[in-house]
């Protein structure tokens, strides 16, 4: 009989090397949330650089998206078995190359490929990591854990990502890539000397991991983070026209709005580790709720111009509450499948990223103006958070049905 929980680690490492443990993981989160909205910021030169148009040029941000939704499965069918430390060293030696490609490509084409490339590694490191952070918490602090590896993700987008358009818009966009691939090596050196081993399980098949899709809560928990988490990316997606044209304020307003996007993330994660270690379930409703609650006040102040960014703060601290939590619930839910149970989370998440871009679009496109995709984002609030109440009815029907 197989377990569901993490493999163990040594005491001694609990209490010595945690921390340092955790931040190692942490900066390869820090890396990945860097490469991954960096290319927003710098659109407009990679589509120089690479000799075509800016709307053709997006076209590498749904590369690496699609990367990382294929990525996720593929990674963890064939990594479960493998030492968990060693797996976390060869895809951010993957992603070092991937992005040095990037760096390199001389046509969109080679540019396109080398984005779906750097893509693949990102749900696998994340999953994997979290399973790592998990097993060397102490009892009662796996939730907390799990959020000081995102927490890496959510400080990117306060440091890194500005860091890294600065860098790119004086030195060549390019030197943007080269920076993350750093980043990445720093990350192998940083879980080398900090993170103890940790074996994979000599159990794991291919097949055992692919039943984690036959089980109905592990599908709910993908559609509450397809479905729901899409809101913030439907208001993210046109966060400066909004602001501009609709709040009235001027372009230099964007990097601030992007920064208070940030500082939500950082102070979501750490909300979200305390509510984990309280109630997972009640986290993720308290981020449904919250999430279309705060979308609608969105669309309520965007017009008042800087009274704006208190909603824009709080989507994000909300949306960083319901990724950790999906995280943790997809860990729980996936029983014997822990390693793709866990990386499915951010291809999850990837969807919902290309969905309320998407839905944002097609309101916009149909002459409802900038305010609306955040009423779109209120509906995909609601629709995620009716999939939470369905996973919670199916809990409890089979839950009654095992004691009968």
């Amino acid at each position: 009989m197989t377990t569901t929980a993490p493999a163990p680690i040594e005491t001694g490492t609990r209490t010595g090397h945690f921390v340092l443990a955790v931040l190692a993981l942490a900066m390869g989160g820090f890396a990945i949330g860097t490469t991954e909205f960096v290319t927003m910021g710098l659109l407009p030169q990679i589509a120089d650089g690479v000799d075509t148009s800016i709307p053709v040029a997006g076209h590498v941000i749904s590369a690496y998206a699609l990367g990382v939704v294929v990525g996720a499965p593929v990674l963890a069918f064939f990594g479960a078995k493998w030492p968990r430390r060693g797996l976390l060293v060869a895809l951010m030696l993957a992603y070092a190359v991937f992005n040095a490609a990037s760096a390199l490509a001389t046509d969109y084409h080679l540019l396109f490929a080398a984005r779906f490339l750097a893509g693949l590694p990102h749900g696998a490191y994340f999953g994997v990591a979290s399973l790592v952070a998990a097993s060397m918490a102490p009892t009662g602090r796996k939730g907390r854990a799990v959020a000081m590896v995102m927490l890496g993700l959510s400080v990117a987008n306060v440091v890194g990502v500005p860091a890294a358009t600065w860098l790119g818009q004086h030195l060549g966009w390019r030197s943007a890539y080269w920076a993350v691939a750093a980043l990445a090596l720093l990350t192998v050196a940083m879980v080398v000397a900090y993170v103890p081993s940790c074996p994979g399980d000599p159990e794991a098949t291919g097949r055992r991991e692919l039943k984690a899709f036959s089980k109905p809560q592990v599908w709910l928990t993908l559609l509450a983070g397809a479905i729901g988490f899409g809101g913030m990316f439907a208001v993210y997606s046109y966060i400066s026209p909004t602001l501009t044209e609709v709040g009235g304020l001027s372009e230099s307003s964007v990097p601030v709005a992007l920064f208070v996007f940030g500082l939500g993330m950082v102070a979501g994660t750490w909300v979200a580790g305390e509510l984990a270690d309280w109630s997972i379930y009640r986290a993720l409703l308290i981020g449904s709720v919250g999430m279309g609650g705060v979308l609608l006040l969105f669309w309520a102040l965007a017009p008042h111009g800087w009274w704006s960014l208190l909603p824009v703060f709080l989507i994000t601290v909300l949306g960083s509450v319901l990724v950790v939590n999906l995280q943790l619930r997809l860990m729980d839910v996936a029983g014997d499948a822990q390693t793709l149970g866990a990386a499915m989370n951010h291809a999850s998440l990837n969807v919902a990223n290309a969905l309320g871009a998407w839905l944002g679009g097609l309101v916009i496109a149909a002459g409802h103006g900038y305010r609306a995709p955040a009423l779109v984002g209120v509906a995909l609030s609601v629709g995620g958070l009716l999939v939470i109440l369905a996973s919670a009815a199916v809990h409890v029907r089979t839950s009654v049905a095992s004691r009968s």
